[in-house]
């Protein structure tokens, strides 16, 4: 039996995370964080203000799997045109377009239709107009070069099989002087192979994080200059505890290589105008 692509793994796992929001029951990472933005999930929950809580429907923030907030650290201006990626039940790109404001736009990419419904269902109840949802994928992405002048994304690039080329595309629908600002996992140091694997897994659901110093030399090669990554939470051994036991490893005797290395950050990159 051919074993599933990683496209399909995501696909399938975050399609089901929005049924499971229509249902009512938990995300595949732990608890859906609720409308007070709470969560017992070290990921998830409290990344969002109670303002951001209380601009957008209570859905969009069930369906957010994300591990930071890119709307928070982003210098988002009236009249811009943002686009997120892999935008899920829509929280990023409905926050975005109000800091846009009538005059800007916000558009969200993703590729799995049930997310795609729910995101355009939290569009309809939140009435902004200057939304748009895109299907697709962040290796190719359907808008033309030199379109938007901020990229997000939250905690998704590291589920793509590519990345290099999910940030040359990046880059090609940037305008000149556009912004790089997305949330994402990264690895400082070097963690055991197996040990890594489940972390990741753990952080992600399906994951395939960067070093922190690939993901600034991918970023180089794509043509971006500025780049800096901000840690915005460190996990250790044992805010995994329970899902690393359960795969059979020994947390207190792995804790000292785990500790401090898995990490959400907030990376942010220019295209240059020039």
């Amino acid at each position: 039996m051919t074993e599933p692509t990683v496209t399909e793994v995501v696909r399938e796992k975050y399609g089901n995370a929005a049924k499971r929001v229509f249902t009512g029951k938990t995300s595949c990472c732990g608890t859906a964080p609720s409308a007070s933005g709470l969560s017992g999930d070290p990921i998830t929950s409290n990344l969002y203000g109670i303002s951001q809580i209380r601009e957008i429907p209570e859905d969009a923030f069930k369906a957010s799997l994300g591990c930071g907030n890119p709307t928070a650290l982003a210098q988002l201006e009236p009249g811009e045109t943002v686009l997120d990626l892999g935008s899920g039940g829509g929280i990023d790109v409905l926050l975005s377009a109000r800091r846009v404001g009538p005059s800007g736009k916000a558009y969200g990419l993703d590729m799995t239709d049930e997310m795609l419904e729910l995101a355009r269902k939290n569009q309809r109840e939140s009435g902004l107009t200057n939304v748009e949802f895109l299907k697709g994928q962040i290796e190719a992405i359907p808008l033309p070069d030199d379109t938007v002048d901020v990229i997000l994304s939250n905690c998704v690039i590291n589920l793509s099989a590519d990345k290099s080329r999910v940030l040359r595309e990046a880059f090609r629908v940037l305008k000149p002087g556009g912004r790089f600002a997305v949330s994402d996992v990264v690895v400082s140091g070097k963690l055991p192979t197996a040990l890594r694997d489940n972390m990741l897994l753990w952080v992600g659901c399906v994951a395939g994080a960067l070093a922190e110093d690939e993901y600034r030399e991918k970023l180089e090669a794509a043509g971006f200059v500025d780049v800096t990554l901000e840690p915005t939470r460190v996990y250790s051994a044992n805010d995994a505890r329970d899902f690393l036991t359960s795969a059979g490893i020994d947390v207190d005797a792995l804790a000292p290589e785990v500790d401090g290395k898995i990490r959400s950050a907030f990376i942010r990159a220019v295209k240059p105008r020039a």
